[in-house]
């Protein structure tokens, strides 16, 4: 049997190889294809060519929730026929790349990452019909679209874990991680607050996610001596994959090149330094899993054109190495982002760490002020208290720094959490459309809608010049129509106080961006421009009111005018002055 490049890299970095205490992964013989619970036919690579334009995924992308994004059917459900009605909203705000969150047939029925069918599209969302519309007028509008997949682990009513947990003589049994030690033995095992080992059928309370762990067993008095446990990093609904078995590897790529063959334009790897724990104390974040996440992001790599992003909260700047994923989430940066926006007291210290940042991280990083998880912070309109004018500098530092920016569902227009609800709950609310949950459904909504849906929603703010959404068209429209700042180097960072500029370079175009956090107007010294280098206004634009309200002063007050374009001197040296809570952005010429 001829062994995938996949898990022959396995084999020579000794993957294969198991622990004692761990159960064997000696492969049995292959079950009977009309037996299996699931599709596993092998999935041939089918390289078609890509109509997506090259460097396509510099762009910025969207996060979509698709229960929460828009429903087309009346259920009170998104779906993808929703996502679809709404290309032309996320083409106009300049959006080059959509992440959806899993779509594919769950038993979570909510965030999809309890994964029962990686070849099936979650019947409350659609169809695989649905889902090849999607891609077709996707790419009409210039637009890629990558989804997530759930590696590390499937749920606990999978068809292939459930035959597991039923006979230990299972074909499938070695797919998974059992241990027959007594829990008393596996104290050492503490994984956020709580034991990964799990007896089938055991009772615990589904915590959402993000909410508290449930509290570690404390006594196996009610479990048979020797009862073997399955691993579950995320919970005992959730139990992992065996990585170390070929045939669990074999299984991921067919799934892979199953949806990259229908058209998909590449994915969000979830949770990669999960695949492979070694022990108690080495279970995080391992070589094997780094190996693993490398030969993955090369078998979708080999499709033209195609983008991989990984969660990898441990040691992201790792990750985004070429040879792991390419990219992964700058988890830490949105915090300081965040913090250098409010202008308060650790607004030094952040501006600071901002402007640091991507001179010890690689540039290819994915950059956000929050995603669908509560661990990466709240929706930015509750971190913000309603500082709108915050929020745009925010909005500003992270769409024109380094990094693919990823900005979620709802963001753009300042939608607000739901309070009151468990877990991550409060982020993944129906899209305020409209003034009221019918811009989202006919029916009644799933879930309780944005408390400012009234005031922030998408179709009152297209019609007001100075929205925040309009303001982020307009940031998004620097980046598409300046290359320097989609991808560009990143020079001359400069933190003075609670101001941070930088420029950007790319083939010749040179880009510089001053940002003023603070309350007060600040005078700046500018070094390591090209001597004598004239600067042309791109933002604010003259006579633009997408500005408006970075500051109490009117946008004239951020404004140069072309008359007075500001000229650096034969050192390549300019001072400048940056009106309080200001974006300034120019063209070097």
């Amino acid at each position: 049997m001829v062994r995938t490049a996949l898990t022959c890299a396995m084999a020579a970095l000794g993957l294969l190889s198991v622990d004692g205490a761990w159960a064997a992964t000696t492969a049995p013989a292959a079950p009977d294809a009309a037996a299996t619970p699931v599709d596993l036919s092998p999935v041939k690579e089918l390289r078609g060519r890509s109509p997506l334009p090259e460097g396509w995924q510099h762009g910025a992308f969207i996060e979509i929730f698709v229960r929460g994004f828009q429903d087309s059917d009346g259920d009170g459900i998104g779906d993808l026929r929703g996502v679809i009605q709404r290309l032309d909203y996320l083409q106009a705000l300049g959006i080059k790349g959509i992440w959806l969150m899993p779509i594919t047939a769950s038993a979570d029925r909510d965030h999809g990452y309890a994964t029962t069918d990686y070849r099936a599209i979650e019947p409350q969302y659609g169809t695989l019909a649905d889902f090849d519309a999607l891609i077709r007028e996707a790419h009409k509008r210039g637009i890629g679209v990558v989804m997530d997949y759930v590696i590390n682990h499937s749920a606990r009513e999978h068809p292939l874990f459930q035959a597991a947990a039923a006979d230990p003589a299972s074909p499938w049994r070695d797919w998974f991680v059992w241990n027959t030690q007594p829990l008393s033995a596996l104290q050492d095992w503490d994984i956020w607050g709580k034991t990964p080992w799990y007896l089938p059928g055991e009772e615990v309370p589904e915590v959402a996610e993000g909410a508290s762990a449930p509290p570690k067993p404390e006594s196996t008095a009610s479990s048979p001596a020797g009862s073997p446990r399955y691993f579950a990093t995320f919970g005992p609904h959730m139990p992992d994959y065996n990585m170390r078995h070929p045939a669990v590897v074999k299984y991921h790529e067919d799934n892979l090149r199953y949806w990259l063959n229908r058209g998909l334009d590449g994915y969000r790897l979830d949770a990669v330094p999960h695949l492979i724990e070694n022990s108690a104390k080495d279970w995080n974040d391992q070589p094997e899993s780094r190996a693993l996440t490398g030969a993955f992001t090369r078998l979708i790599q080999r499709y033209p054109h195609r983008f991989v992003v990984c969660e990898a909260t441990a040691e992201p700047k790792v990750y985004t190495r070429p040879e792991i994923c390419g990219s992964a989430f700058a988890f830490g940066l949105e915090r300081a982002v965040i913090d250098a926006a409010k202008g308060g007291d650790g607004a030094v210290e952040a501006t600071a760490k901002v402007a640091r940042f991507f001179t010890e991280a690689p540039l290819g990083m994915a950059t956000m002020l929050s995603n669908h998880d509560i661990f990466a912070g709240r929706r930015p309109w509750d971190q913000f208290g309603g500082d709108e004018a915050g929020y745009r500098l925010a909005a500003a530092t992270y769409l024109l720094l380094p990094g693919t920016p990823f900005l979620y569902y709802g963001e753009e227009i300042g939608q607000a959490g739901v309070a009151g609800l468990p877990g991550d709950a409060p982020l993944r609310a129906p899209m305020s459309w409209t003034a009221d949950a019918r811009g989202f459904t006919t029916g009644t909504p799933f879930r309780p809608v944005s408390p400012n849906i009234a005031t922030h929603n998408a179709q009152a703010q297209a019609a007001d010049p100075g929205s925040l959404l309009n303001f982020y068209k307009a940031m998004l429209a620097l980046r598409n129509t300046q290359p320097a700042l989609a991808r560009g180097s990143y020079e001359a960072p400069l933190a003075q106080g609670r101001v941070l500029s930088f420029q950007r370079a790319y083939r010749g175009q040179r880009v510089l961006v001053v940002i003023n956090y603070g309350q007060e107007a600040a005078r700046v010294e500018l070094p390591g421009l090209p001597a004598r280098a004239r600067l042309k206004t791109l933002y604010p634009a003259a006579g633009s009111t997408a500005a408006r309200p970075l500051a109490d002063a009117p946008a004239a007050a951020t404004a140069v005018s072309a008359a007075s374009a500001p000229t650096a001197d034969a050192s390549g040296r300019l001072t400048l002055d940056a009106a309080p809570r200001s974006l300034q952005v120019f063209r070097l010429r």
